[in-house]
């Protein structure tokens, strides 16, 4: 296999698995949309490891494994068109590839069943499967700026996305036996989520929105440290979740019932805003 198919094939991974993040994706110049699409296409190899049905040793062998590909990248991957590929990403793109180490950490967290008592606990989960994916694009991206004030930011836009899809995932998580929510949270709002109370569970999602909304207003200020197309890529991605977020706040019930989403049609419109410069 030469780079272009193993290029080809992280595309046709990330066109066919990404339903939110390929309208940003397809904005950016070619060079970086095929690094970036690299990029998630390995993310979604380690997802899909933390999220199969392999027994939970199984999992953590193979995540560690993960792990110890991208220590070790090189060249010489020819067997494997998503490694072949990102060790090229590498040598053409100052991306910090440790940080899949990060979303490695959030999946083991995953399988091992780990629950948050804290906002602070969830923060740190957060940061490591969703800042990771943040600090990791933004090596695509690049920065004239302050590169550590760009990574925060970048990170910061990350904790605001994964929090929106806590949000969207309540009842599927829950049927899978994972509680993301802080333990302190629901305490407060006394939310069951095996019986929820409708008013109070309608308190707490405005509650994690209103939460989630801090983030997103930090995480924005990432974008004028962008060129014109990473900037537009990192609005629709946002864009897409920010708007998914106030659906979700608007009819805080319909998560319990069903998976919450934006169509074809709304997705769109937030990618030709982005490009337009106009988010949020």
């Amino acid at each position: 296999m030469d780079l272009t198919e193993a290029y080809r094939e992280c595309e046709r991974i990330t066109w066919s698995q990404a339903r939110n993040f390929a309208y940003g994706i397809r904005l950016l110049p070619p060079a970086k949309r095929r690094g970036l699409a690299v990029i998630y296409a390995f993310a979604r190899r380690i997802d899909d490891i933390g999220d199969g049905t392999m027994p939970a040793d199984r999992k953590i062998t193979d995540l560690e494994q993960a792990r110890q590909a991208v220590l070790n990248l090189n060249g010489n991957s020819h067997d494997d068109p998503v490694l072949f590929a990102l060790a090229d990403v590498k040598r053409h793109f100052p991306v910090q590839v440790e940080a899949f180490g990060e979303l490695i950490d959030g999946c083991v967290a995953d399988v091992r069943g780990t629950r948050y008592e804290t906002f602070e606990d969830l923060h740190y989960y957060c940061r490591c499967v969703a800042g990771s994916i943040g600090r990791l694009s933004l090596g695509i991206f690049g920065t004239s700026h302050d590169l550590d004030e760009a990574a925060r930011l970048a990170d910061s836009l990350g904790v605001a996305l994964q929090l929106t899809n806590i949000l969207r995932d309540i009842r599927e998580d829950h049927q899978n036996g994972r509680t993301y929510l802080p333990a302190e949270d629901l305490a407060k709002f006394d939310v069951d989520l095996d019986a929820p109370n409708p008013s109070q569970f309608t308190r707490l999602v405005e509650f994690e929105a209103e939460r989630a909304r801090d983030w997103y207003a930090t995480g924005w200020r990432l974008l004028p440290l962008l060129d014109r197309r990473s900037a537009a890529c990192t609005g629709a991605m946002a864009g897409i979740y920010r708007q998914l977020l106030e659906q979700i706040a608007a009819q805080p019930g319909a998560v319990l019932s069903s998976r919450v989403s934006l169509s074809t049609g709304e997705k769109a419109m937030v990618a030709v805003r982005a490009l337009a410069g106009r988010v949020r």
